[in-house]
Protein backbone atom coordinates (compact mmCIF):
# COMPACT_ATOMS: atom_id res chain seq x y z
CA UNK A 1 0.00 0.00 0.00
CA UNK A 2 1.08 3.43 -0.91
CA UNK A 3 0.39 7.23 -0.59
CA UNK A 4 -0.95 6.84 -4.12
CA UNK A 5 -3.14 4.35 -3.42
CA UNK A 6 -4.91 5.90 -0.99
CA UNK A 7 -4.79 9.23 -2.90
CA UNK A 8 -6.64 7.07 -5.73
CA UNK A 9 -9.42 5.33 -3.47
CA UNK A 10 -9.87 9.25 -2.29
CA UNK A 11 -10.32 10.44 -5.66
CA UNK A 12 -12.77 7.54 -6.36
CA UNK A 13 -14.79 8.16 -3.07
CA UNK A 14 -15.01 12.04 -4.24
CA UNK A 15 -16.47 10.99 -7.70
CA UNK A 16 -18.75 8.47 -6.74
CA UNK A 17 -17.12 6.88 -9.62
CA UNK A 18 -14.56 4.49 -11.00
CA UNK A 19 -14.56 5.34 -14.74
CA UNK A 20 -15.15 9.66 -13.13
CA UNK A 21 -11.86 9.11 -11.18
CA UNK A 22 -9.96 7.09 -13.65
CA UNK A 23 -10.51 9.94 -15.75
CA UNK A 24 -9.67 12.45 -13.39
CA UNK A 25 -6.06 10.14 -12.37
CA UNK A 26 -5.14 9.72 -15.81
CA UNK A 27 -5.23 5.76 -15.20
CA UNK A 28 -7.74 2.88 -16.30
CA UNK A 29 -10.68 2.17 -14.46
CA UNK A 30 -9.48 -1.24 -14.89
CA UNK A 31 -5.55 0.04 -13.01
CA UNK A 32 -8.00 1.91 -10.64
CA UNK A 33 -10.16 -0.99 -9.44
CA UNK A 34 -6.91 -2.94 -9.50
CA UNK A 35 -5.74 -0.48 -7.04
CA UNK A 36 -8.67 -0.31 -4.96
CA UNK A 37 -8.70 -4.35 -4.69
CA UNK A 38 -5.34 -4.26 -3.42
CA UNK A 39 -6.27 -1.59 -0.79
CA UNK A 40 -8.94 -4.24 0.48
CA UNK A 41 -6.87 -7.26 1.01
CA UNK A 42 -4.21 -5.06 2.55
CA UNK A 43 -7.46 -3.95 5.48
CA UNK A 44 -8.60 -6.82 4.97
CA UNK A 45 -12.30 -5.17 4.66
CA UNK A 46 -14.41 -4.78 1.69
CA UNK A 47 -14.39 -0.83 1.12
CA UNK A 48 -16.27 -0.31 -1.75
CA UNK A 49 -19.90 -1.64 -2.70
CA UNK A 50 -19.55 -2.04 -7.08
CA UNK A 51 -23.07 -1.18 -8.65
CA UNK A 52 -24.01 -0.22 -12.37
CA UNK A 53 -25.28 3.34 -11.30
CA UNK A 54 -21.75 3.82 -9.63
CA UNK A 55 -19.91 2.94 -5.83
CA UNK A 56 -21.35 3.42 -2.71
CA UNK A 57 -19.03 3.30 0.48
CA UNK A 58 -19.05 0.68 3.20
CA UNK A 59 -19.27 1.03 6.58
CA UNK A 60 -15.20 0.26 6.81
CA UNK A 61 -14.51 2.64 3.21
CA UNK A 62 -16.47 5.46 4.68
CA UNK A 63 -14.04 5.19 8.01
CA UNK A 64 -11.30 4.92 5.97
CA UNK A 65 -12.50 7.94 3.78
CA UNK A 66 -13.27 10.17 6.51
CA UNK A 67 -10.05 10.28 7.64
CA UNK A 68 -8.22 10.08 4.79
CA UNK A 69 -7.70 13.92 4.70
CA UNK A 70 -5.64 13.62 8.27
CA UNK A 71 -3.79 11.12 6.85
CA UNK A 72 -2.69 12.79 3.40
CA UNK A 73 -2.06 16.40 4.94
CA UNK A 74 0.13 14.94 7.50
CA UNK A 75 2.05 13.02 4.51
CA UNK A 76 2.29 16.20 2.76
CA UNK A 77 3.40 18.25 5.02
CA UNK A 78 6.22 15.96 6.51
CA UNK A 79 7.18 15.27 3.07
CA UNK A 80 7.59 19.20 2.40
CA UNK A 81 9.24 19.74 5.78
CA UNK A 82 11.74 16.96 4.31
CA UNK A 83 12.30 18.60 0.83
CA UNK A 84 12.65 22.42 2.65
CA UNK A 85 15.71 20.50 4.63
CA UNK A 86 17.25 19.01 1.62
CA UNK A 87 17.09 22.47 0.20
CA UNK A 88 18.95 24.12 3.25
CA UNK A 89 21.50 21.17 3.49
CA UNK A 90 22.30 21.00 -0.77
CA UNK A 91 21.68 24.69 -0.93
CA UNK A 92 18.79 24.79 -3.18
CA UNK A 93 16.54 28.05 -3.78
CA UNK A 94 13.07 27.05 -5.23
CA UNK A 95 12.09 30.58 -6.52
CA UNK A 96 8.04 30.60 -7.26
CA UNK A 97 6.98 33.14 -9.61
CA UNK A 98 4.18 34.99 -11.27
CA UNK A 99 4.00 35.72 -14.56
CA UNK A 100 5.77 38.71 -15.67
CA UNK A 101 7.56 39.01 -12.72
CA UNK A 102 10.86 37.89 -14.16
CA UNK A 103 10.99 40.13 -17.10
CA UNK A 104 10.27 42.98 -14.35
CA UNK A 105 13.35 41.83 -12.07
CA UNK A 106 15.26 40.72 -15.93
CA UNK A 107 16.62 37.47 -16.45
CA UNK A 108 20.00 39.15 -16.20
CA UNK A 109 19.07 39.63 -12.33
CA UNK A 110 19.38 35.82 -11.75
CA UNK A 111 21.82 34.70 -13.74
CA UNK A 112 24.35 37.58 -12.18
CA UNK A 113 23.41 35.45 -9.09
CA UNK A 114 24.34 32.24 -9.89
CA UNK A 115 27.01 33.33 -11.61
CA UNK A 116 28.17 35.01 -8.11
CA UNK A 117 26.98 32.11 -6.08
CA UNK A 118 27.95 29.21 -8.14
CA UNK A 119 27.80 27.13 -5.24
CA UNK A 120 23.81 27.90 -4.65
CA UNK A 121 21.54 26.26 -6.73
CA UNK A 122 18.76 28.66 -7.84
CA UNK A 123 15.70 26.64 -9.32
CA UNK A 124 12.51 29.09 -10.64
CA UNK A 125 8.98 28.34 -11.67
CA UNK A 126 6.23 30.60 -13.55
CA UNK A 127 2.79 30.43 -12.49
CA UNK A 128 -0.54 32.31 -12.62
CA UNK A 129 -0.29 34.70 -9.60
CA UNK A 130 -2.99 33.40 -7.48
CA UNK A 131 -1.62 30.06 -8.15
CA UNK A 132 1.68 31.42 -6.53
CA UNK A 133 0.17 32.17 -3.37
CA UNK A 134 -1.61 28.83 -3.17
CA UNK A 135 1.74 26.82 -3.55
CA UNK A 136 3.84 28.90 -1.37
CA UNK A 137 0.86 28.89 1.28
CA UNK A 138 0.84 25.07 1.24
CA UNK A 139 4.96 25.29 1.58
CA UNK A 140 6.14 24.65 -2.05
CA UNK A 141 9.15 26.63 -3.06
CA UNK A 142 11.53 28.62 -0.47
CA UNK A 143 11.15 31.93 -1.95
CA UNK A 144 8.54 33.80 -4.29
CA UNK A 145 7.57 36.51 -6.42
CA UNK A 146 3.86 37.59 -6.64
CA UNK A 147 1.30 40.11 -7.32
CA UNK A 148 -0.93 42.43 -4.60
CA UNK A 149 -1.39 44.05 -2.60
CA UNK A 150 -2.91 41.16 -1.18
CA UNK A 151 -2.94 39.61 2.47
CA UNK A 152 0.61 38.57 3.43
CA UNK A 153 0.14 38.45 7.23
CA UNK A 154 1.42 34.67 7.27
CA UNK A 155 4.50 35.69 5.30
CA UNK A 156 7.22 38.18 5.12
CA UNK A 157 5.82 40.42 2.30
CA UNK A 158 9.44 42.91 0.76
CA UNK A 159 7.53 45.32 -2.07
CA UNK A 160 9.81 44.91 -5.49
CA UNK A 161 8.36 47.64 -7.59
CA UNK A 162 4.42 49.12 -8.44
CA UNK A 163 2.89 50.08 -11.45
CA UNK A 164 -0.22 52.02 -12.76
CA UNK A 165 -2.70 49.58 -13.88
CA UNK A 166 -4.23 51.71 -17.10
CA UNK A 167 -6.98 51.07 -19.87
CA UNK A 168 -5.60 50.13 -22.75
CA UNK A 169 -7.48 50.83 -26.58
CA UNK A 170 -7.27 51.09 -29.77
CA UNK A 171 -6.68 54.46 -31.57
CA UNK A 172 -9.69 54.24 -33.46
CA UNK A 173 -11.47 53.92 -30.39
CA UNK A 174 -14.12 56.76 -29.03
CA UNK A 175 -12.25 56.25 -25.84
CA UNK A 176 -8.59 56.81 -27.20
CA UNK A 177 -9.17 60.93 -26.78
CA UNK A 178 -9.74 60.97 -23.51
CA UNK A 179 -6.62 62.08 -20.96
CA UNK A 180 -8.52 59.64 -18.37
CA UNK A 181 -10.85 57.49 -17.76
CA UNK A 182 -13.10 56.01 -15.02
CA UNK A 183 -14.20 52.55 -14.10
CA UNK A 184 -17.99 53.50 -15.06
CA UNK A 185 -16.66 53.82 -18.75
CA UNK A 186 -16.05 50.00 -19.31
CA UNK A 187 -19.55 49.57 -18.57
CA UNK A 188 -21.07 47.39 -21.44
CA UNK A 189 -17.71 47.76 -23.40
CA UNK A 190 -16.59 44.26 -24.46
CA UNK A 191 -13.36 43.26 -22.09
CA UNK A 192 -10.57 41.16 -22.75
CA UNK A 193 -9.18 40.38 -19.31
CA UNK A 194 -6.74 38.16 -17.44
CA UNK A 195 -8.27 35.37 -15.93
CA UNK A 196 -9.28 34.75 -12.26
CA UNK A 197 -5.97 33.24 -11.45
CA UNK A 198 -4.46 36.63 -11.71
CA UNK A 199 -4.68 39.71 -9.78
CA UNK A 200 -5.89 42.51 -11.83
CA UNK A 201 -8.69 40.59 -12.81
CA UNK A 202 -10.13 40.67 -9.21
CA UNK A 203 -9.56 44.31 -9.20
CA UNK A 204 -11.02 45.25 -11.94
CA UNK A 205 -14.46 42.81 -10.72
CA UNK A 206 -14.52 44.44 -7.41
CA UNK A 207 -14.45 48.38 -8.76
CA UNK A 208 -17.30 47.07 -11.49
CA UNK A 209 -19.45 45.53 -8.97
CA UNK A 210 -18.30 48.92 -6.24
CA UNK A 211 -19.79 51.07 -9.20
CA UNK A 212 -22.81 48.97 -9.60
CA UNK A 213 -22.68 46.85 -13.12
CA UNK A 214 -20.92 43.71 -14.39
CA UNK A 215 -18.24 44.28 -16.54
CA UNK A 216 -18.80 42.78 -20.45
CA UNK A 217 -16.33 39.96 -20.42
CA UNK A 218 -15.60 38.87 -23.40
CA UNK A 219 -12.97 36.65 -22.99
CA UNK A 220 -10.23 35.82 -20.67
CA UNK A 221 -7.04 35.34 -21.00
CA UNK A 222 -3.83 33.49 -19.43
CA UNK A 223 -1.72 36.48 -20.18
CA UNK A 224 -1.19 40.00 -21.66
CA UNK A 225 -0.15 39.38 -24.66
CA UNK A 226 -3.52 38.39 -26.14
CA UNK A 227 -5.36 40.93 -24.76
CA UNK A 228 -3.23 43.67 -26.78
CA UNK A 229 -3.70 41.26 -29.70
CA UNK A 230 -7.57 41.71 -29.09
CA UNK A 231 -6.88 45.30 -28.63
CA UNK A 232 -4.79 46.07 -31.50
CA UNK A 233 -7.44 44.01 -33.75
CA UNK A 234 -9.98 46.77 -32.14
CA UNK A 235 -12.17 43.59 -30.63
CA UNK A 236 -12.55 45.77 -27.31
CA UNK A 237 -10.32 46.81 -24.57
CA UNK A 238 -8.31 45.67 -22.15
CA UNK A 239 -6.87 47.18 -18.66
CA UNK A 240 -3.04 46.58 -18.38
CA UNK A 241 0.05 47.14 -16.65
CA UNK A 242 2.19 49.98 -18.31
CA UNK A 243 5.45 48.50 -18.30
CA UNK A 244 4.28 45.46 -20.13
CA UNK A 245 2.99 47.76 -22.74
CA UNK A 246 5.99 49.68 -23.10
CA UNK A 247 8.04 46.42 -23.29
CA UNK A 248 5.50 45.58 -26.67
CA UNK A 249 5.22 49.40 -27.70
CA UNK A 250 2.77 49.48 -30.31
CA UNK A 251 1.39 52.83 -32.20
CA UNK A 252 -2.15 51.96 -32.98
CA UNK A 253 -3.14 51.78 -29.56
CA UNK A 254 -3.08 54.48 -26.24
CA UNK A 255 -2.88 53.68 -22.47
CA UNK A 256 -5.43 55.93 -20.69
CA UNK A 257 -5.02 56.34 -16.99
CA UNK A 258 -7.62 55.71 -14.14
CA UNK A 259 -9.05 58.97 -12.39
CA UNK A 260 -11.20 57.65 -9.95
CA UNK A 261 -8.90 55.97 -7.46
CA UNK A 262 -5.82 53.92 -7.15
CA UNK A 263 -5.28 51.03 -9.59
CA UNK A 264 -2.26 49.55 -8.69
CA UNK A 265 -0.28 46.39 -9.98
CA UNK A 266 2.61 45.65 -7.12
CA UNK A 267 5.09 43.20 -7.28
CA UNK A 268 6.31 41.35 -4.04
CA UNK A 269 8.95 38.85 -2.82
CA UNK A 270 7.63 36.35 -0.07
CA UNK A 271 9.72 34.62 2.55
CA UNK A 272 8.58 32.65 5.04
CA UNK A 273 7.84 33.91 8.65
CA UNK A 274 7.44 30.49 10.52
CA UNK A 275 11.42 29.21 10.55
CA UNK A 276 14.46 31.11 10.22
CA UNK A 277 15.12 32.00 6.62
CA UNK A 278 18.49 30.35 5.48
CA UNK A 279 21.75 32.37 4.75
CA UNK A 280 20.89 31.34 0.91
CA UNK A 281 17.57 32.94 0.88
CA UNK A 282 19.06 36.10 2.58
CA UNK A 283 21.91 36.31 -0.11
CA UNK A 284 19.15 36.27 -2.56
CA UNK A 285 16.56 38.60 -1.23
CA UNK A 286 20.18 40.80 -0.90
CA UNK A 287 20.90 40.32 -4.25
CA UNK A 288 17.42 41.26 -5.81
CA UNK A 289 16.69 44.44 -4.04
CA UNK A 290 20.38 46.09 -4.61
CA UNK A 291 19.38 44.95 -8.33
CA UNK A 292 15.99 46.64 -8.25
CA UNK A 293 17.62 49.65 -7.00
CA UNK A 294 20.08 50.00 -9.81
CA UNK A 295 17.53 49.63 -12.03
CA UNK A 296 15.54 52.65 -10.54
CA UNK A 297 18.70 54.60 -10.04
CA UNK A 298 19.37 53.99 -14.14
CA UNK A 299 22.65 52.04 -13.52
CA UNK A 300 20.99 48.83 -14.94
CA UNK A 301 18.84 48.97 -17.78
CA UNK A 302 15.47 46.70 -18.13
Amino acid sequence: MTIKDLECFYVTCQEHSITKAARHLYITPQGLSKTIKNLEFEFQTKLLNRTTSGITLTETGKYLYEHLPQILNSYYDIYKDIQKINQRQNREIDLLSAYGILRLVTPECISAFKKEHPEITLHYREYPDKQVERLFGKNEGNVAFTIGPSDFSDVHATLLESFEIKLLVNKQHPLSTRTSVTIQDLKDEPLYLESSEFYIHHLIIKRCQEAGFTPNIVFETSGFSLCHKMVKKNRGISVVVDFVFDDMGDDSMVLIPFSDGCYRWSTYMLTRKDHDISPDILLFQKHVLKWMNAIKDGKILR
